[in-house]
């Protein structure tokens, strides 16, 4: 008898551990866990708004429901990401358990644009992921689930814009567009902090083309500090350069007056001892009009050579 990989079965009701907070960070539930930690996930909770995520698991076969608060409410789901294997399959009912035809039976031909939002009719949305034993780490989906109220019902939460669905205001502000329009993510209008926080991080400075001058954004003691800053920072600069430059003439002229000094030697000693043989008695050696005659020593008239190297 051969054997074969074996096939992860669970049949949950397991809502999302919290509803996400506006200062919480991001409610991120993954297939694999909700499907195999099976106590957590017969623990029957209720649902907001969160994010479940699937990481190419393998040889699955996992169904969870989500309910909502309220039964005014329903739910709406859309999808960041979407990418299934050809043997993979996500089917969604509208209910609380996964009979009837699904609402939805996605698998590698659906992308997420074209899937777009769905909606439930009532306040339960049930979720069954099958997989095979193949796949690669791109194969996965991102999935939005969102519990709504029709405007009808009245709104005492966060009205999204396009829609005009009731949501829970702890949904906003929190980086998943949980409106499918952006509308709870809308920094300049829901969330003045962190516009101010982007503003402040993002100060950017202009330049001045006919003085040269940086002229910052900032307003206040801020903006003269780093003005200040600028000019003491181009102030040590322009001192390093022109004491390189002083080093450098001073080397140079060092150089020079060396070099002339020498040459002058030279000179010298060329026209009071240049040209001869070297024989004794200085006889040979080339004498200018008016040049006295190298004084007699000891032992006779010095020689050119040595008179030469005197000098």
């Amino acid at each position: 008898m051969g054997t074969s990989n074996p096939v992860v079965t669970v049949d949950t009701i397991v809502p999302m551990a919290r509803p996400i907070g506006a200062g919480d960070e991001l409610d991120t539930n993954y297939m694999d866990s909700l499907c195999k930690d099976h106590f957590l996930q017969r623990q029957y909770r209720k649902v907001d708004g969160g994010v479940l995520w699937s990481r190419n698991e393998r040889n699955l076969d996992c169904t969870v429901t989500f309910q909502t608060h309220s039964i005014l409410q329903r739910f709406m789901l859309h999808f960041d990401l979407l990418q299934l294997d050809c043997n993979d399959h996500l089917y969604v009912y509208d209910g609380a358990h996964a009979t009837a035809p699904p609402k939805a039976d996605l698998s590698c031909r659906n992308t997420k644009q074209q899937v777009g939002a769905l909606f439930t009719r009532s306040n339960f949305v049930t979720l069954k992921y099958v997989t095979d034993n193949w796949g690669t780490d791109a194969n996965g989906f991102r999935l939005v689930i969102t519990a709504v109220k029709d405007p009808k019902h009245g709104c005492k939460e966060f009205r999204c814009k396009q829609r005009e669905f009731c949501v829970s205001a702890d949904l906003t502000c929190d980086g998943v567009d949980h409106c499918a329009d952006g509308s709870d993510e809308d920094t300049a209008v829901l969330c003045p902090e962190t516009t101010t926080e982007l503003n402040t991080l993002n100060t950017t400075a202009t330049v001045d083309t006919t003085s040269g001058a940086n002229i910052t954004s900032d307003s206040g003691g801020s903006g003269a500090s780093g003005t200040w800053v600028a000019i003491g920072a181009g102030g040590v600069v322009l001192a390093a350069i022109v004491a390189v430059v002083a080093a450098c003439c001073a080397c140079r002229h060092r150089a020079n007056n060396q070099r002339t000094r020498l040459h002058s030697v030279q000179e010298m000693a060329s026209s009071n001892g240049g040209g001869g043989s070297g024989s004794a008695g200085g006889e040979g050696a080339t004498r200018l009009p008016g040049n006295p005659p190298p004084p007699a020593g000891p032992c006779g008239a010095a020689r050119a050579g040595r008179l030469r190297r005197a000098a």
